[in-house]
């Protein structure tokens, strides 16, 4: 009895040997440390802070293969505050035929621009239009335009190129070299590479009217696109 007793136990005792020791070579041969930067690295994306942020694309480097067809859909998002035909009313926002070229936030048949679009200055250039539809607020601090902007440069690439269709036929500007310095503008400059990154694109749901746009729904008390209706003020 005493002899069936010891080899139970030592064969429960070399069974517990062995199960030890195939866990301590098992711990030994998948045992691993603490990465010094958790995650997963993947090819052909630079670290945060690093300089792995990709530079906008100059607007003139992309006017040349815009579609004024593609435009033309964005420019729904428009439509339900602006005309873009010869002689079109001003509604909500003013006609935008031939807008292009023309000084910025002045005539348009006596349309009540804002003093934020007022005080910028200058005419609508190719430079200017793009930062304008890249962050309306940011472009003229102050503007009671509601829409957000388009963050997408081809998007506005195509839409100025429709624009530029309707009555403006400015000659497209030149791709600029290869390292070209930013544009010194500073209604320009001021529209940062961090809104162009998040700027969000913002449909205008409003239903055109006949003849003339219909209110913005986004737009606070009536007013949007960085002017408010002549009766208004």
């Amino acid at each position: 009895m005493d002899d069936r007793t010891n080899t139970i136990f030592g064969w429960a005792l070399a069974a517990a040997g062995t199960a030890l020791g195939l866990s301590i070579a098992g711990g030994m041969l998948f045992h691993g440390e603490r990465p010094e930067k958790p995650g997963y690295a993947i090819e052909g994306v630079e670290e945060a802070g690093g300089g792995g942020a990709a530079a906008a694309v100059p607007i003139a480097s992309l006017l040349g293969s815009a579609d004024p067809a593609k435009g033309a859909e964005v420019f729904k998002k428009c439509a339900a505050c602006h005309t873009i035909n010869q002689g079109g009313a001003n509604g909500i926002g003013p006609n935008l035929y031939g807008t292009l070229g023309e000084p910025i936030g002045q005539g348009k048949g006596g349309f009540a621009f804002s003093d934020a679009l007022k005080s910028v200055g200058g005419n609508w250039d190719f430079e200017k239009m793009n930062a304008w539809l890249t962050s309306p607020r940011k472009f003229a601090n102050g503007t009671k335009m509601t829409f957000a902007g388009l963050g997408n440069a081809e998007d506005r690439a195509n839409v100025i190129a429709y624009l530029n269709q309707q009555g403006s036929n400015l000659p497209l500007p030149a791709a600029p070299a290869a390292g070209a310095a930013a544009p010194t503008d500073p209604a320009v400059a001021n529209v940062t590479e961090a809104t162009k990154g998040d700027t969000a694109d913002l449909a205008n749901t409003g239903t055109p009217a006949s003849g003339a746009p219909s209110i913005d729904p986004a737009a606070k008390d009536g007013k949007a696109l960085g002017v408010v209706p002549p009766a208004k003020e």
